[in-house]
């Protein structure tokens, strides 16, 4: 068995879980409600306060799934209880970031500057702090969305690895090379 699919999902209070028909798992808590499409192979009960998945056998693609949407689900209760937050940070000298409502708008550099539209599902701020870099924290229900839209926003400028000028992940550590300087 696998050790994550065989973990049944605890509800928290003031969160349901509906499995429709064609496997369409929707959760409804606090903030907001998330669906996912489950295959149909896997079976999902929901009963006294739990979630539970069931793979008919022990193929591989079954056993690849049983903890993979396990997973998913867990993310999707997680999401409507707490939510998910990503923090970014502009590492540069003149790299700016202001947003109106969901409208980001970046200066990483370029001879122009980004304008990002957010997803309307996501909350997006900005803080810029004397002596301190800018820094953009996303907020949102959604854990994949949220994810694939910070990932879009550090691929606009990729920290490079002698200075480690760019968009960063606020806990993400950089790799330094040394400069030709030290060759000698």
């Amino acid at each position: 068995m696998s050790r994550i699919g065989k973990q049944p999902v605890k509800l928290p209070a003031g969160v349901t879980v509906t499995v429709g028909s064609d496997n369409v798992v929707t959760v409804k808590g606090p903030k907001g409600e998330l669906k996912e499409s489950i295959d149909r192979d896997i079976t999902v009960t929901v009963n006294d306060g739990q979630v539970t998945f069931t793979r008919p056998t022990d193929q591989i693609r079954h056993r690849a799934m049983h903890g993979l949407y396990r997973a998913l689900i867990a993310n999707l209760v997680k999401g409507v209880t707490e939510g998910f937050k990503k923090e970014l940070e502009l590492v540069g000298v003149g790299y700016k970031a202001a947003n109106t409502g969901n409208l980001l708008d970046l200066a990483l550099g370029y001879s122009h500057n980004i304008i990002f539209e957010v997803p309307k599902e996501l909350k997006v701020t900005t803080v810029t702090e004397k002596g301190q870099n800018p820094k953009i924290t996303i907020e949102g229900t959604d854990k994949q969305l949220l994810g694939q839209v910070a990932a879009k926003l550090r691929s606009l400028r990729k920290p490079e690895p002698y200075k480690g000028k760019g968009v960063k992940y606020s806990d993400e550590v950089l790799r330094r090379k040394a400069g030709k300087a030290a060759g000698k």
